[in-house]
């Protein structure tokens, strides 16, 4: 049996903590150094980027960061696996070989591409080949894609690693392949130990977004010390795929089975998380607090993945133009019907004309309002169109209203007129016919086949068994006093996670939190389709909400385009919970 192999997290996203790489490789021993760079709205972020700077399409704060620590993880044997490669993952391996002959270093570097099907979208057709959309089971519509990216799976980071590499950049990966890759080599796992490598997937998606772990987006975040600045997390993977997630002494932010717990429930479906390498089976996933600070996942089985690869497509939606109206004081509703009235009738372009029109009044004023703020609601207006100028008709139009509408106007920050937007797909595609192409910098190339192992075990979960709800006298009182919450989008779906802390806790959760119950807390998810996942092993329920954020988070014109805060919003809701429930319900009258 070999030793575990601590693999640590320096970034959750594109921007995240720079000194982050710096303090997980001098604050503490690990053994690898990974992070998460790409998220689906970063690669139409670096489809940008890389349409004006052609080869720069990657994450450049990975190779400043490369800078601050790369002569330490060579002293120290730490191998770097990183994503940040995005859309050009072979000049990013070339810059931080600039920084390593900058600083004098010699260190194998290895990048691993072939997740790009941009340039074989027409081959692929042509073949008889259609990427089938992940929502509609249709094939996604031919249009022109300003990016199109495989998901890969860790085999690649594996050969990079066997064959010496000292760091390893990589395109479109999943966020667990980074993790899972360098505990594959370590431990010599071959393909077809599926409940290794769910484990080590489990693990991977526990530390991918970094302080996410530790204390950060923790809906119970009054009881972790040190959250002005959490540190990251590490996973310190064993042979068996069993995993214990830390973080390094003395930093701040906290561990805990309920900071973990919330972690796995972000951006996940239902009990089988699909991935390239295998399908990890969350609903047999156990946790336990082993000591301050550490949390062993363990029990996790793993089955066969799908035959079929997820693909990122991004393609442009034409341009859109984003203006909000203060509606001050009282008579809210009045002053809104007047102010679109009022615009439609002074816009140059009629409401028929733009492609989508979406307008709302947000009540954010309050009665008696103690400040001008706490008066002012809001008039919201998105107008979408693939004609630039349609959509810069909007300013024409509100600017005739200044002097001659409602009472108080003025326009609230924010927003835009005639911004490019993008539109997210998620597409599928046969799996062996993206391989992976293995390139040593400046030596041999080779090629890792993406076909899933032979092995297919179907798991039978066993569940535990909980107690029957409490029963006695309720308070109506917000749902967050004794759940918390973790959401984030899945393209133009949110999914919003739910999880208690105690048994008696999740026999209620699970009797109250119906779909139905789920569409009267939230009425903007009303009309949509919702699936409903208990995850009874972790005290957990998922919910997966469908075109909650219409073409996703770049087209969506939701004040939160990204549902981050679809689940705290849940928890402001009221309902009925036994009093026993409650934090202080030795003071509640019965």
């Amino acid at each position: 049996m070999t030793d575990p192999i601590r693999i640590a997290n320096c970034s959750g996203f594109y921007g995240d903590r720079r000194s982050a790489a710096r303090e997980m490789v001098e604050d503490g021993p690990i053994d690898a150094l990974t992070g998460d760079w790409l998220a689906e709205l970063t690669m139409l972020i670096l489809a940008r980027t890389q349409a004006k700077h052609p080869g720069g399409g990657y994450a450049r704060t990975f190779v400043q960061q490369m800078e601050e620590v790369m002569g330490t993880c060579l002293d120290r044997g730490i191998k770097v696996v990183s994503n940040a490669g995005g859309l050009d993952p072979d000049h990013c391996a070339e810059a931080v070989q600039e920084v390593a002959d900058k600083l004098g270093l010699n260190p194998t570097i290895a990048y691993v591409n072939g997740d790009n099907l941009l340039p074989r979208l027409d081959e692929l057709r042509s073949a008889g080949v259609d990427l089938i959309d992940f929502e509609t089971g249709a094939p996604v519509a031919n249009v022109d894609y300003i990016s199109a990216n495989a998901y890969l799976g860790a085999w690649g980071i594996v050969d990079a690693l066997e064959r010496g590499a000292d760091i390893v950049v990589t395109g479109r990966t999943t966020d667990a392949a980074i993790v899972c890759g360098p505990a594959a080599w370590h431990h010599g796992w071959t393909r077809e130990q599926l409940d290794e490598m769910a484990g080590a997937v489990v693990a991977g998606h526990v530390i991918e977004c970094g302080t996410q772990a530790t204390g950060g987006n923790y809906s119970f975040f009054t009881e972790i010390d040190g959250l002005d600045r959490p540190g990251f997390p590490w996973a310190e993977i064993a042979a068996d795929g069993s995993a214990v997630i830390g973080k390094h002494d003395g930093t701040g932010g906290g561990v805990t089975v309920g900071t973990v717990t919330s972690q796995l429930l972000y951006e996940i479906g239902g009990p089988g998380y699909l991935g390239p390498d295998v399908t990890a089976r969350f609903d047999t996933i156990e946790l336990d607090q082993i000591e301050r600070d550490r949390v062993r996942i363990s029990g996790t089985k793993g089955e066969a993945p799908p035959q079929t690869l997820k693909v990122s497509m991004n393609s442009w939606g034409g341009y859109r133009s984003d203006m909000t109206i203060a509606l001050t004081g009282i008579d809210i509703e009045a002053k809104a019907a007047l102010i679109e009235e009022a615009f439609w009738r002074a816009c140059p372009v009629g409401r028929d004309d733009f492609e989508s029109v979406t307008t709302a009044v947000v009540r954010t004023d309050k009665a008696d309002p103690a400040t001008n703020e706490e008066a002012v609601a809001a008039w919201r207006i998105t107008v979408k169109d693939p004609d630039e100028r349609t959509t810069r008709a909007i300013a024409a139009g509100m600017n005739d209203l200044a002097l001659a509408s409602i009472p108080g106007f003025f326009g609230l920050p924010g927003g835009g007129v005639a911004k490019p937007f993008g539109v997210h797909t998620s597409g599928l595609v046969p799996r062996e016919l993206v391989p992976q192409h293995v390139v040593m910098l400046g030596g041999a190339r080779t090629v890792v086949d993406s076909d899933a192992s032979a092995v297919d075990a179907t798991i039978t979960p066993s569940l535990p068994t909980h107690p029957d709800a409490p029963a006695g006298p309720t308070v109506r009182a917000p749902l967050g006093l004794v759940a918390g919450a973790r959401s984030g989008d899945k393209g133009g779906n949110a999914n919003l996670g739910v999880f208690v802390r105690s048994t008696d806790a999740y026999a209620w959760l699970d009797e109250l939190l119906s779909v139905d119950m789920l569409r009267s807390l939230l009425p903007e998810a009303a009309g949509l389709e919702i699936e409903r996942f208990p995850l009874p092993n972790i005290l957990s329920i998922n919910f997966l909400i469908h075109g909650l954020l219409q073409d996703g988070v770049a087209s969506s014109t939701r004040q939160d385009g990204q549902a981050k805060g679809l689940g705290e919003w849940l928890r402001a809701r009221h309902v009925d919970i036994p009093a026993v429930l409650l934090p202080d319900h030795d003071s509640i009258p019965s």
